[in-house]
């Protein structure tokens, strides 16, 4: 079974090796904790690395400490320098020690002189106490296995993968039901106040801004200068933000059909209609006969499904892969759909995986969902997904079904946002982005108040540093200054 809920996957330049400690001796209170010296080592040339102790179970101390991955690109400008600016570059799994690495590439050179840019991994992340659930091997059974179950005996077979996969899960990690995001949010108060700051200024994608959220509302008066894009809803249900990437999904489907439409080298024919309905036979083609790979891996269905989900989060790399893999497939070639599916996945060539970002997404998503529907409720909302989103629909319907086998699922803590009083944040939304759909970003518009919305009015995933000078000079000046546009902000692509 793949994973059914898209997540966030930003492929890093480089994999970086292990910065962390293992095992660390938890110390005796939140206070030790909270004034614990970092001991920074230079490490890849201009970054510093660390490691920050945290509890693994904030309501019992004695459980245990993790110990999470630091990298800091210092202030170019020490002597006029702001503070730190934490990154996170969404998931949840992806790393934020990797997105730090790549300091320069993600924010302007006016940031860099002014604050020292710091990534974490999460707990659970990378070197953080990964949470690790299959190997290679069966990560790649996972990917391609299918993921629309057609009928009973189809679903039956999904059920057994879901058990079985939480199985190795808790047989491979400890503390598995430690690892929520609401626990990460308070990890950035230990990291707030270990780093030396008086507020948290804060750079979130995608599900970082639903980290963010998290926090300020747990240290509300902590919250400095916050930017958070690609917004996420903190209070849908699994079931009304599963179906919202769905129709995210198939929106941004369409918009790259009527541009490849435009373009003589476009194997997609005719009008949207018929574009759409040759896609829907092509999955439909691939569940029975799969596509050829000149690695001799099979193209499954749901490996091509991951590959046109891959190719939609930026419009500039994507779409021109996505037109080449359409155009393949009427040979018979599923090679580039297999290389978009294995850029989300973070496969190698050598069959090895560049994190545990997978099974760390699943796990986390799992912790962090507030309720988890009953099996019979997933297969009368199969309906409702086909027609709203007919390619992606009822691929993504059974997202979260998984979760009712997660172990001790039910002492999870969970919290309900209703409205957020801090100093202003930025809140960025892009109008046709498939990963978070726009409507999330004006639902934590609402709940932040005092929060300015910059819409980016384009396709692909998030809004800052994709090319509009709009968005990317709002987002400077209120790190810079902390003052928002005087109203909200839309930019054009």
């Amino acid at each position: 079974m793949i994973q059914k809920k898209i997540a966030v996957v930003l492929a890093s330049l480089l994999l970086l090796t292990s910065c962390g400690a293992k095992e660390p001796d938890p110390l005796s209170s939140l206070a030790q904790y909270q004034s614990q010296e970092l001991k920074w080592r230079g490490c890849y040339g201009n970054y510093q690395c660390s490691n920050l102790l945290v509890p693994i179970n904030y309501a019992d101390l004695s459980v245990g400490a993790f110990s999470l991955a630091l990298l800091r690109f210092q202030a170019l400008d020490p002597d006029r320098r702001i503070g730190s600016l934490v990154v996170n570059p969404g998931g949840p799994g992806a790393s934020g020690v990797n997105y730090a690495y790549n300091a320069e590439n993600i924010v302007s050179p006016a940031i860099l002189e002014r604050f020292d840019i710091v990534g974490f991994d999460p707990r659970g992340v990378g070197d953080s106490a990964a949470i690790k659930c299959l190997n290679d091997s069966e990560t790649d059974a996972s990917f391609a296995s299918d993921s629309k179950p057609d009928d009973e005996t189809e679903f039956a077979l999904l059920i057994s993968e879901a058990r079985d996969y939480f199985v190795k899960c808790a047989a491979n990690t400890k503390h598995l039901a430690d690892y929520s995001t609401l626990n990460s949010a308070r990890d950035l108060e230990i990291l707030r106040a270990v780093l030396g700051d008086e507020k948290l200024n804060f750079l979130g994608k995608s599900y970082g801004t639903y980290l963010g959220t998290l926090y300020a509302e747990l240290f509300p008066e902590n919250v400095g200068r916050f930017v958070l894009d690609g917004a996420v809803d903190p209070n849908s249900s699994n079931r009304d933000g599963t179906l919202g990437q769905a129709i995210g999904f198939e929106s941004a489907l369409n918009a790259f059909i009527s541009s490849c439409l435009k373009r003589s080298d476009c194997a997609l024919t005719k009008d949207l209609p018929t574009a759409r309905n040759q896609v829907i036979g092509l999955l439909a083609k691939t569940a029975i006969t799969p596509l050829k790979s000149k690695s001799g891996r099979e193209v499954t269905e749901s490996l091509v499904l991951v590959g046109i989900a891959s190719a939609l989060y930026d419009s500039e790399s994507g779409w021109p892969t996505l037109r080449d893999a359409f155009k393949e497939a009427t040979l018979g070639s599923g090679e580039s759909f297999l290389t978009l599916a294995d850029q989300y996945s973070g496969r190698q060539e050598d069959g090895s995986y560049l994190s545990n970002e997978n099974d760390a997404l699943q796990v986390i998503d799992c912790l962090d969902q507030k309720e988890i529907e009953t099996i019979s409720a997933f297969k009368k909302g199969v309906a409702e997904f086909a027609e709203k989103a007919p390619i992606f629909g009822s691929y993504l319907a059974y997202a979260g079904l998984a979760c009712r086998y997660l172990p001790n699922l039910d002492s999870v803590e969970q919290i309900e946002i209703k409205k957020l009083r801090t100093k202003p944040v930025l809140i960025i939304g892009t109008t046709r982005d498939p990963a978070t759909p726009y409507k999330w970003a004006l639902a934590l518009t609402k709940i932040f108040s005092g929060s300015v919305l910059v819409t980016l009015d384009g396709d692909g995933h998030t809004g800052h540093g994709r090319g509009s000078t709009c968005v990317d000079s709002a987002v400077d000046r209120y790190l810079l200054t902390g003052l928002t546009p005087k109203s909200a902000l839309f930019c054009a692509n």
